[in-house]
C-alpha cells in the first residue's frame, strides 16, 4: 500500500489526483475525516462497493451505506432532502455527522431496494477535496475491528498503514485521527430528527 502525506492547510493536488486515480480504477483508500480515518471507494462503482464490503466485513442488504460527499449540492443528486432536512444539513454541515435521509434512485444497485443513505459531509479538506475531485461521493466506512487492535491503534497514520497493509491500495496520511465516530442522525422524518448514536458532534437544531 502507498502512503502519501498532505496537510489538511495545505492541499497537495497532485496527491489528490492520485488518490482519486485509485478509486476511479475501483480501488479502495484509506483516507481522514473529521472524526476517524476511514475506507473510502468510489460510490458508483459497484466492483468497488462489493470489494470495500467484503474488506470491512459489511453485509449492504443489511446495513445503512454511507457516502462522503464534497457538499450538500452533491449530496443532494443522491439523497432526496426536503426543506427541513436541507435546514438542519446547512446548520450543521460540514462537520462530523452521518445523515440517514431518503435514498435517491442515482445511486447503484448496491443501493437499490433502499429506503435510505448515509450522508457526509466531513469538516476535512482532504475528505472534502477527494469527493470534489472525484467528481461524485465516495462510499465511506470506518475501518474494521480485528481481534488484537484497539480504537488507539487506528489514531497514528504509521500504525494504520502497518495494519491495513494490503487491504487498500493507497492511504492518505493527514495527521493524527480520532477515536470518537460521527454522530448519526435519522433525518428520513425531517419534522422529527433522532440521534442514533452520538458521537463526536452535537446537533443543532
Amino acid at each position: 500500500m502507498k502512503c502519501v502525506k498532505i496537510y489538511p492547510s495545505s492541499i497537495n493536488d497532485r496527491f489528490i489526483a492520485e488518490a482519486v486515480n485509485e478509486l476511479s480504477a475501483g480501488n479502495i483508500i484509506i483516507y481522514p475525516t473529521d472524526s476517524v480515518y476511514a475506507l473510502g471507494c468510489n460510490a458508483l462503482s459497484m466492483p468497488a462497493i462489493e470489494k470495500l464490503c467484503q474488506a470491512k466485513g459489511i453485509n449492504p442488504l443489511k446495513e445503512t451505506l454511507s457516502i462522503t460527499c464534497a457538499d450538500i449540492s452533491q449530496a443532494s443528486e443522491y439523497a432526496r432532502i426536503d426543506n427541513r432536512a436541507f435546514r438542519i444539513l446547512k446548520a450543521n454541515l460540514p462537520g462530523a455527522f452521518t445523515f440517514v435521509l431518503p435514498a435517491a434512485t442515482s445511486l447503484p444497485k448496491a443501493f437499490k431496494g433502499r429506503r435510505t443513505v448515509g450522508i457526509r459531509v466531513p469538516d476535512n479538506s482532504i475528505a472534502v477535496a477527494l469527493a470534489a475531485e472525484l467528481g461524485n461521493p465516495i462510499m465511506t466506512t470506518s475501518l474494521p475491528l480485528m481481534d488484537g487492535v484497539s480504537p488507539e491503534d487506528f489514531v497514528r497514520p504509521e500504525s494504520i498503514a502497518m495494519i491495513m497493509d494490503g487491504k487498500a491500495s493507497l492511504m492518505i496520511d493527514g495527521g493524527e485521527g480520532g477515536m470518537v465516530p460521527s454522530t448519526i442522525v435519522d433525518l428520513t422524518d425531517s419534522a422529527s430528527p433522532e440521534i442514533l448514536r452520538q458521537g463526536l458532534a452535537q446537533l443543532s437544531l
